[in-house]
């Protein structure tokens, strides 16, 4: 029986030859445009944010444009197609007054201050982090969750214990993208209802695909 460290060993050479340069599929720029990016695509798809950050980023092209903002009067209708829009934007004036006040208008590059913001939990946190400065961590989300889960990654209940788990499997020059890797695969072929497990390119690997019996 495959343990799980040639079961991970396996999938990701498979990932490193067919997607070697995954990537986030949020559109940025800077730091200010992908942190703004992540936090409002909690709970939301990225082609919804994709239709939406561009007008926000014409409107304020920098972080102190947005600490100037009212989150009702300006940013809201701005992002009102977005999942809780009245929340996240009081947070993105939030993040962006404290980032201006506290960190002289640079966005940190580092995980652990990352969470210190409004708005950003560890999950934005290690993205931003993970993407712009490298560090070597993987962001769990809904989708990375149950990804790891299947594949037998882990069996942890939070995402912080999927992440524990994650972190111990993959080498730290892979997170970043490990992170996408299974990010992607969950949102396109180890859906949450359905899955394709039919058309899953790693499902030789998987311990919870279905088996068809000689």
């Amino acid at each position: 029986m495959m343990s799980k460290k040639e079961r991970c060993s396996r999938i990701t050479e498979y990932f490193l030859a067919s997607a070697p340069n995954a990537a986030s599929e949020l559109v940025f720029d800077s730091p200010y445009q992908l942190i703004v990016a992540v936090m409002l695509s909690a709970q939301c798809t990225d082609k919804r944010v994709n239709m939406v950050t561009p007008a926000l980023f014409e409107r304020f092209g920098s972080i102190e444009q947005l600490a100037e903002a009212s989150p009702e009067a300006d940013v809201y209708p701005l992002i009102r197609s977005i999942s809780y829009p009245n929340a996240k934007a009081a947070h993105l004036v939030q993040m962006a007054r404290m980032v201006r006040d506290e960190f002289g208008g640079v966005i940190p590059g580092d995980a652990d201050t990352l969470v210190r913001l409004p708005g950003v939990g560890r999950k934005t946190a290690n993205v931003v982090a993970s993407i712009t400065t490298g560090e070597a961590v993987i962001a769990v989300d809904t989708h990375v969750f149950r990804v790891a889960h299947r594949l037998g990654f882990s069996k942890g209940k939070t995402p912080l214990a999927v992440e524990t788990d994650l972190e111990r499997l993959f080498d730290a020059s892979l997170r970043q993208k490990a992170h996408h890797w299974l990010l992607l695969h969950g949102r396109y072929i180890c859906t949450a209802r359905n899955p394709r497990c039919q058309d899953c390119p790693i499902a030789q690997w998987c311990p919870t695909a279905p088996r068809t019996e000689p």
